[in-house]
């Protein structure tokens, strides 16, 4: 089985990256999907940086990203190999100016993800990794290795959640855990992959998301923090399955 070195996969995603951040310093404008997601210029330059870049490393593996046309989004259903990409996770972030947006590339096999790629322009950072390979930082002190760090009886549960789809739904679920009011759970809001990275690196043991995503909202991250230890699944523990008739994930917990 193909697995990407990370050297052929950074300059990519440091490419779409650049990309994006050249539309970030000015002023842009803003498109409205028929999902009334956003989407801006940043979100299709990257895509054409990706998707051009991947075509020429590995011309036998087709891809699918979110920005891709109608005709990707049927075909992948024959696909048991392919990447997966979010050329922009996090446009929200992206038009509210916060940082809190990535560059998500995975690679597919079989209906999981077996590799990934999270970069934070922003914030220079890139986190990837995959299932048995182990999984990494890289930012300016270097590249480090990565591990959860599971949740110590008596300790305060701390939890990561979306800075923009924070749900009733996730509130009561985090009831079980404690109460966030007296700092049983603490909750930590951010947007796209940080949170699955957040929980890889050991700053937080729980993401839930009784929420809408998209596959190629989690395919990446997913590889990276089960590199790093952890694990991605239904609510009653099942896997997370991917290349799906419907492209909209489930409601799923991340966890340490």
């Amino acid at each position: 089985m193909y697995l990407p070195a990370i050297s052929e996969l950074e300059p990519i995603a440091r490419a779409a990256g650049a990309a994006i951040l050249s539309i970030y310093r000015q002023p842009f404008e803003v498109e409205f999907k028929q999902d009334e997601s956003p989407l801006t210029a940043a979100d299709k330059g990257a895509h054409e940086v990706i998707v051009r870049a991947l075509a020429s490393l590995t011309p036998d593996i087709p891809v699918l990203s979110e920005e891709s046309d109608a005709g990707g989004m049927q075909a992948r259903l024959g696909w048991s190999r392919y990447w997966l990409v979010d050329p922009l996770d996090g446009t929200k972030e992206f038009v509210s100016r916060n940082g809190e947006f990535t560059v998500n590339i995975a690679l597919m096999e079989e209906g999981k993800p077996v590799w990934g790629l999270v970069y934070a322009p922003v914030l220079d950072k890139l986190w990837y990794g995959g299932v048995g390979q182990g999984a990494w930082r890289i930012d300016e002190g270097g590249t480090t290795a990565i591990q959860t760090r599971p949740h110590e009886k008596g300790q305060v549960w701390k939890v990561v959640g979306s800075r923009n789809h924070l749900s009733q739904a996730t509130l009561e679920y985090l009831a079980r855990f404690g109460d966030i009011e007296k700092g049983e759970v603490e909750l930590i809001s951010m947007g796209s992959s940080l949170k699955f990275c957040i929980i890889a690196e050991g700053g937080a043991e729980l993401y839930p998301r009784l929420a809408p995503t998209c596959e190629w909202d989690t395919a990446a991250a997913q590889a990276v923090l089960e590199g790093a230890g952890g694990s991605v699944t239904h609510l009653d523990g099942s896997p997370l399955r991917y290349n799906k008739p419907d492209i909209l994930n489930p409601w799923f917990v991340a966890k340490a």
